[in-house]
C-alpha cells in the first residue's frame, strides 16, 4: 500500500513500472476499493475496481506487443461503456495518448477528428478491447512524466470542425484537486454517466471519479424516464449533466408521482441554465441547483454558483471563479474592462489545456501569456459574480445597437408557451442584422405566435432586442456533445419569415 499522505503520482503500480497519475490512480483504487463495482454497463454487467486494474494491465501488455507506447495515439471510437475505461487506463499505463471520439458523430465528423490526430491504433468496439488483451499480462510502464500527453479531448464543434485540446497527467492531477481535493472516498455511492466518455466532463475527470469509490451506472441511450427510474432505484443524491437533460426530466409525465427525495443537488454545465429552468428544478426536485461554467479548453474547471446561493446569483449568473482559478474581463483591445462592463472572459488555472493538438496557430490565438481566451462574453461585478452574455460572434448589431442573444433567450423562456429557445441573427438590408427566435413550444399543437412573444418580451426588453422572425421546431439542433449547434441554427433562421412591419 502507498505510504500515508502519498498520491497516485508517487505510487508505483505493481508490474506497471513508474505509474503516472491516471495509471497510479487505477492501481491504488483497486487496492482501496477491491471488488466494489466501479462501472455497471447497460446490460447490467459489473466491472469492479480490481477488475478494471487487472484488465487494463492485460490490455496494456497487449498494446506493448503492438508497439503502442510513449508517443503513440490511441483513438477510442467505441460506445461509452466499461471497455472504454479499460482502454483509456491501459493507454495511460504504457504512456500513450488517448483521443476519445464521440460515437454519436457522423462518419464524416468522426473521420475529421481522426485525421487531426492520425492515431496509431483505433479501438472501435468492446470486442477489440478484449481481443487485444494478454491474459495475465502486465506492462513495463515508462518512467513517470507529468508533462506527457495523456488525453486529447475534442471541442464541441458548435461552429465548425472540433479541435483537439490535450492534457497531461499534471493537468489531470490539478482537475482532481479542484473537484475533490487530495481525499479518497470512504462512503460508497451511486451515480450515472450523463455524458459521452469522450466529453471533457469524463475524460479529464476519470481520476477523481475513481478516487470517490463510486459506482457509475452507464446508459445505452439517455432517456429521461430511464434516468429517473435509475435515480429512484439507486437512490442517487446528486444529478449531473447539462441543462436540457433537466428540462426533459421535468417533462416526464410521471415526474410528480416519483419518489425523488434522495436528490439533494443538481450540478449542471455545458449549456446555459435558464432562470425559469433553475427555479422550476429547485422547486420540483426540492433540491439545490449549482450552475458550472467551464469549457473543454479549461479542463472543465471554471466557475460555480453556490448550492445555497440567493436568487440573484442562482438564477442570473454562473457564480464565482472556483479556488485556484482566475477569471478576468478583457475589452477588444486586450485591456482589462471596468467592473461590470461586458467583454471577453479570460481564464487562468493549472487545469487548462496545454494547447490544441498539432495546431500551433490555433493554440497561439487561444492562449496568450498563460491566459485562456474563452470566447465567452460576460461581466464580473465587484463581488466577483460572473454573468454570461453569450459567445463572441453571437452578439449582433441591430440598427447600431448591440444585442446579446442570451438575454433575449432568458426572457423568451419565461413565456409559458416556450419550452426551449435560441436566438440567431440574420442579415437585413435596412437594419444590418435582426434577431430570429427559434422556439420549441410546450404544446406542439398550439405554438406561440411571434407577436405574442414580442409582447411578452417587451415588458423587460428594449424594442431593438425583440425577435423579428420566428421558427418553430420540435427540438433545437444540438451537437454530439449536447451543445447548441450554431451552424445548424444559422441554416434554420435563413428560412424564417419576414420581420414584422411595425
Amino acid at each position: 500500500m502507498p505510504s500515508p499522505g502519498s498520491t497516485p503520482t508517487d505510487f508505483l503500480a505493481p508490474g506497471s513500472g513508474h505509474a503516472g497519475y491516471l495509471a497510479g490512480t487505477v492501481a491504488e483504487a483497486a487496492q482501496r476499493f477491491g471488488e466494489r463495482p466501479a462501472f455497471v454497463d447497460p446490460d447490467g454487467s459489473r466491472v469492479s475496481y480490481s477488475a478494471l486494474h487487472a484488465r487494463s494491465d492485460e490490455l496494456a501488455a497487449g498494446f506493448q506487443r503492438r508497439r503502442i507506447g510513449v508517443g503513440s495515439v490511441v483513438a477510442l471510437t467505441l460506445r461509452s461503456q466499461a471497455a472504454w475505461v479499460v482502454a483509456y487506463a491501459a493507454a495511460a499505463k504504457v504512456g500513450a495518448t488517448v483521443a476519445g471520439v464521440n460515437p454519436r458523430l457522423t462518419p464524416t465528423e468522426r473521420d475529421a477528428c481522426l485525421n487531426q490526430v492520425t492515431p496509431d491504433l483505433v479501438v472501435a468496439h468492446s470486442d477489440d478491447v478484449y481481443a487485444l488483451r494478454v491474459r495475465g499480462g502486465r506492462p513495463d510502464g515508462p518512467p513517470n512524466d507529468p508533462d506527457r500527453p495523456v488525453a486529447i479531448v475534442f471541442t464541441s464543434g458548435t461552429t465548425g470542425t472540433p479541435k483537439g485540446a490535450w492534457f497531461t497527467d499534471r493537468q489531470l492531477t490539478a482537475i482532481t484537486r479542484h473537484d475533490v481535493g487530495d481525499h479518497w472516498g470512504d462512503r460508497p455511492f451511486s451515480q450515472y454517466g450523463s455524458t459521452q466518455f469522450a466529453h471533457v466532463g469524463f475524460t479529464t475527470k476519470l481520476p477523481w471519479y475513481l478516487r470517490t469509490g463510486s459506482t457509475t451506472h452507464l446508459l445505452r441511450h439517455w432517456h429521461a424516464s430511464d434516468v429517473l427510474d435509475l435515480i429512484e432505484r439507486e437512490q442517487i443524491g446528486t444529478i449531473g449533466g447539462v441543462a436540457p437533460q433537466v428540462a426533459l426530466m421535468l417533462r416526464d409525465p410521471n415526474f410528480d408521482a416519483r419518489d425523488l427525495a434522495c436528490v439533494k443537488l443538481l450540478v449542471m454545465g455545458g449549456a446555459p441554465s435558464a432562470p425559469s429552468l433553475v427555479s422550476e428544478a429547485r422547486s420540483r426536485f426540492d433540491a439545490a441547483y449549482s450552475i458550472r461554467w467551464s469549457s473543454t479548453e479549461s479542463g472543465g474547471v471554471g466557475s460555480a454558483t453556490s448550492p445555497d446561493a440567493p436568487d440573484h446569483e442562482a438564477l442570473h449568473s454562473v457564480g464565482r471563479a472556483r479556488p485556484g482559478v482566475d477569471v478576468i474581463v478583457r475589452d477588444p483591445t486586450g485591456d482589462d474592462a471596468p467592473s461590470g462592463e461586458v467583454g471577453e472572459l479570460w481564464l487562468r488555472s493549472d487545469a487548462m489545456m496545454s494547447g490544441y493538438w498539432r495546431d500551433a496557430d490555433a493554440t497561439a490565438s487561444t492562449i496568450e501569456h498563460g491566459w485562456l481566451r474563452t470566447g465567452d462574453l460576460g461581466s464580473i461585478d465587484a463581488s466577483g459574480l460572473i454573468t454570461l452574455q453569450g459567445r463572441i460572434g453571437e452578439m449582433y448589431i441591430r440598427g447600431g445597437y448591440n444585442v446579446f442573444p442570451s438575454e433575449v433567450v432568458a426572457t423568451l423562456l419565461s413565456h409559458p408557451g416556450v419550452a426551449e429557445a435560441a436566438i440567431a441573427p440574420r442579415p437585413d438590408p435596412v437594419l444590418g442584422e435582426i434577431g430570429v427566435a427559434v422556439v420549441v413550444p410546450t404544446d406542439p399543437d398550439h405554438p406561440p405566435a411571434l407577436d405574442q412573444l414580442r409582447d411578452h418580451a417587451a415588458r423587460s426588453l428594449a424594442h431593438h432586442k425583440l425577435p423579428e422572425a420566428l421558427v418553430v421546431v420540435s427540438s433545437l439542433p444540438l451537437t454530439a456533445m449536447q451543445k447548441l449547434d450554431r451552424s445548424a441554427l444559422r441554416r434554420l433562421v435563413d428560412h424564417a419569415g419576414p420581420p414584422p412591419t411595425s
